[in-house]
């Protein structure tokens, strides 16, 4: 049925359209529906490329050439040794313009001095800084960068990265991840440095393995998924479940009960057993009142506050998949 309309309407369109050429002959002559040889496009062909080249050199006027910054800016050609300086990458700025791939055309500068004429980073908005950047710096981990958390408190590429005088990589103006991080967020870098922590100050993790500071669709920055729990669970596969018997506060979040940059309590926990249960746990068939030296002498539940406290029966604390193992319990 298909086919039959469409050819029908085929049909139709072709004796509407043979009726016109008729009508037109019959007014104007067979000269009024000859074809007229595109000359205006003809034209742009012949001068477009003319016109392109005129544009190029008028802005290539303005370039003063690297061999010219460099002979006051010497020091600055320390550039070249990082991965800006690789000239087989057609991205890099020794692959196109050199210095004026970053700080704009040159010449004015060149000749008269005047460092308002030239790109200078350090008296630039930090958004303007960016935009620079991520001319180039624009996929893989960098792609995110616009919106994100560290963009929209006018943290700038600038801040934590040094083209010309790094002190640790990735061109980072710091020696380490961990000290460009801390000048920020001292806090949380102070709680690498507990009893319990993850091994950031042995070098094995850094702040990036866990976080991407360039823009994350997680979570505080997270690299790995889309939650907190997704995250974690990347390295700590054993605690993803699911489970039959879930524990409510391993289901919303891991740092519920742990601290994952570092904590002075067994295992990275918030709190000493058993005080960390009995924020949740405080009506529960078990003593639920904080324990002290008369409950250690004259109560039987002295045994659920020494040792490992409740996981000395409750081991499954982050979920359980025996039939039986609604308590959580070994």
């Amino acid at each position: 049925m298909n086919r039959r309309v469409f050819s029908f309407f085929t049909a139709a369109l072709t004796y509407l359209l043979a009726l016109t050429i008729v009508a037109a002959a019959g007014n104007g002559g067979p000269e009024t529906i000859t074809p007229q040889p595109f000359r205006a496009v003809e034209l742009d062909l012949r001068v477009g490329p003319a016109a392109a080249q005129g544009a190029t050199a008028q802005a290539g006027a303005d370039y003063a050439g690297e061999d010219t910054c460099l002979a006051c800016h010497e020091d600055r050609q320390s550039y070249k040794a990082s991965a800006h300086g690789r000239a087989f990458n057609e991205r890099t700025p020794v692959a196109n313009r050199g210095c004026e791939s970053c700080h704009g055309p040159g010449k004015a500068h060149a000749e008269s001095g005047d460092t308002a004429l030239i790109r200078r980073f350090s008296s630039m908005p930090s958004s303007e800084v960016s935009e620079t950047c991520t001319s180039c710096h624009n996929r893989a981990s960098h792609a995110l960068w616009g919106g994100s958390q560290h963009d929209q408190r006018n943290v700038s590429c600038a801040t934590c990265h040094s083209v010309h005088a790094p002190k640790g990589e990735p061109l980072l103006r710091a020696q380490t991840q961990t000290a460009l991080c801390g000048t920020c967020h001292r806090s949380v870098v102070n709680r690498t440095h507990r009893f319990n922590h993850m091994p950031v100050r042995e070098g094995a993790l850094t702040c990036s393995s866990c976080h991407n500071p360039h823009g994350s669709t997680n979570v505080r920055l997270l690299r790995a998924g889309t939650t907190i729990d997704e995250s974690c669970t990347s390295c700590h596969a054993d605690k993803r479940g699911p489970y039959l018997w879930e524990h409510a506060p391993v289901s919303e979040s891991c740092v519920t009960c742990h601290d994952p940059h570092g904590s002075n309590n067994d295992r990275m926990l918030v709190s000493k057993l058993p005080f960390l249960c009995q924020r949740c746990h405080v009506t529960s068939r078990h003593p639920p009142t904080v324990y002290d030296g008369f409950v250690q002498q004259n109560s039987q539940n002295a045994n659920k506050i020494t040792g490992r406290a409740c996981t000395v029966c409750h081991q499954m604390v982050h979920g359980s998949n025996a039939p039986s193992g609604k308590a959580l319990l070994r």
